[in-house]
């Protein structure tokens, strides 16, 4: 789709077109390309299961077709927040945010709630540019910490720039952050923080993660999975699975059982969709950069 919401619509349109059989849709892990291809999808009447975008304002965008395989911002920022506050005892925030992506503007959002509930102040929000990067840096050094809403292009460039202007309040952000082995660009990171959808290191003992490390290695030699590698593979299993439960695919039985799924073990946790909602409930894991 060349990350380009026109193109990806056309390519959507054209794929349902040339096979009108198609059980449903899996992919995509920004919002905005996911609004670009899962209306299309729903006017053909076929479910969308984005892998890996967590806006909670997707279901309601495109009623009845679309389904969540990873938790919504509202979950991860606020579990972000619930850490800040408790675990690291910051008391007040700076905020930083990407002004271009729908991503980055709920995340903050959803973590500035969260963390005034809590009793935390919100010092100072600013938006920024990757292009001409510029912030109020005086007001990330009074900060206890700084909350970062990034995409994950802007995370080699910008985390050093906030570094050699002084900041050296903890970083934390989303999973936007969750950039696997680019962290090597910028060795000397510490004290950066992001939540993430699953911890998929050697060490993990779950043997669902050990199985899907195995397999990752067989087909990518030499190389490290990253969760949005994991939540791909959570989405194809998921829409198999619900396939198998339908025995058939004909789309609005797969539909149904997608809808029906609940305690399904994958890579990047429990999945359930309680109540009517197309959000699964999900873990949410906070991982550590240093070094």
């Amino acid at each position: 789709g060349q990350s380009t919401p026109q193109y990806v619509a056309e390519v959507t349109r054209d794929l349902l077109e040339k096979e009108p059989a198609t059980a449903g849709l899996i992919g995509l892990s920004d919002t905005d390309m996911v609004l670009a291809a899962a209306p299309i999808a729903a006017q053909h009447r076929k479910v969308f299961l984005t892998s890996g975008a967590t806006s909670p304002l997707l279901p309601a965008q495109v009623p009845e077709y679309l389904f969540l395989a990873c938790f919504g911002d509202n979950v991860q920022a606020a579990a972000a927040a619930e850490w800040a506050y408790r675990t690291l005892k910051a008391r007040r925030v700076a905020v930083i945010f990407n002004e271009d992506t729908a991503y980055t503007r709920l995340l903050h959002g959803y973590f500035e709630t969260r963390f005034k509930q809590l009793g935390g102040t919100i010092a100072s929000v600013q938006p920024y540019r990757l292009s001409g990067f510029t912030v109020n840096v005086e007001d990330l050094r009074k900060a206890d910490l700084v909350y970062l809403a990034a995409y994950p292009d802007d995370v080699t460039t910008v985390i050093p720039l906030l570094r050699n202007a002084g900041v050296t309040a903890p970083i934390l952000g989303g999973d936007g952050l969750d950039i696997g082995a680019d962290w090597n660009k910028i060795p000397q990171t510490r004290d950066v923080y992001f939540t993430t959808h699953a911890y998929l290191g050697a060490d993990n003992p779950d043997p669902v993660v050990q199985r899907f490390r195995t397999l990752f290695a067989e087909a990518h030699p030499n190389k490290e999975p990253d969760a949005f590698t994991a939540l791909g593979y959570d989405a194809a299993d998921l829409m198999m699975a619900a396939i198998k439960k339908a025995g058939s695919i004909e789309p609005a039985a797969v539909r149904k059982a997608l809808a029906a799924t609940t305690n399904f073990h994958g890579v990047t946790g429990t999945i359930s969709y309680r109540g009517g909602s197309r959000i699964p409930s999900k873990s949410v894991t906070i991982m550590r950069v240093d070094g």
